[in-house]
């Protein structure tokens, strides 16, 4: 093989839209602000541009606590873009969010009507939903660097609309199905299963297994939630979900 046809096979191989099984392609990647977490991602952090899915059992289980030191580093970029919550669980409980160093002016909540009836959403698994809409809009227009959206379950067509919305507005895209669904085909980027550390307080912590990464590491990680964010009332037993009141 010729120099130049090895370098075009390289550049080919690079384009993070090539899967390549467990190797680590180039993607642009943001620091979890976990060190444990970063060193088992492929690339060292968060997709920059691109759809993960975080499944849990049930919300309130740490999913956001995963999140916050990344939208905050999001949040004061200059300039920065907006983080969009779509149809949150509950109402996101700013004082434990500015506590943990996110920027409130560029958080922006969306509430569809299925958003507020959370029944019709559930029983709706095509993904043609309001809520869906929302988050595929957001995602495209390249206004918002991070889109959060709570949908039990989105089907693998829907969720590859997802990943070409991310990808052509340049976000990321955070979508937290459920862990009833992780045997199922998703064509997202990154799945990441997390559940609670068996401990006599589940909020101390979670267990995150990479059930679907361009690379990556195959064991378990183990992390721990730091004591200021705790401090701060996050996931506390009166607060349902993690930065939400």
């Amino acid at each position: 093989m010729s120099a130049a046809h090895d370098q075009q096979l390289q550049e080919l191989l690079a384009h993070p839209s090539v899967w390549r099984g467990r190797s680590r392609a180039a993607v642009p990647t943001l620091s979890t602000g976990f060190a444990a977490l970063d060193a088992g991602l492929p690339g060292g952090g968060w997709p920059r541009h691109g759809l993960v899915e975080i499944l849990t059992a049930q919300p309130g289980v740490g999913e956001l606590y995963l999140l916050l030191p990344a939208l905050a580093a999001l949040s004061r970029l200059d300039p920065a873009r907006w983080c969009a919550w779509v149809s949150p669980p509950h109402e996101p409980f700013a004082p434990a969010l500015v506590s943990q160093g996110v920027v409130l002016e560029g958080m922006l909540v969306v509430r569809t009507s299925q958003g507020l009836t959370r029944h019709v959403s559930r029983r709706r698994s095509d993904g043609v939903c309001m809520d869906f809409w929302a988050m595929e809009q957001a995602l495209r227009s390249g206004a918002c660097g991070v889109v959060l959206a709570w949908l039990p379950r989105v089907s693998p067509r829907a969720i590859r609309r997802l990943q070409l919305a991310a990808e052509q507005g340049r976000a990321l895209g955070v979508l937290y199905p459920s862990q009833r669904f992780a045997s199922e085909a998703s064509p997202a980027m990154l799945r990441v299963l997390l559940e609670p550390l068996a401990t006599r307080d589940a909020r101390q912590g979670a267990r995150i297994s990479l059930i679907k990464s361009r690379g990556g590491r195959r064991e378990p990680i183990h992390l721990e939630w730091s004591a200021a964010a705790a401090g701060a009332g996050i996931d506390a037993p009166a607060r349902p979900q993690t930065g939400f009141s």
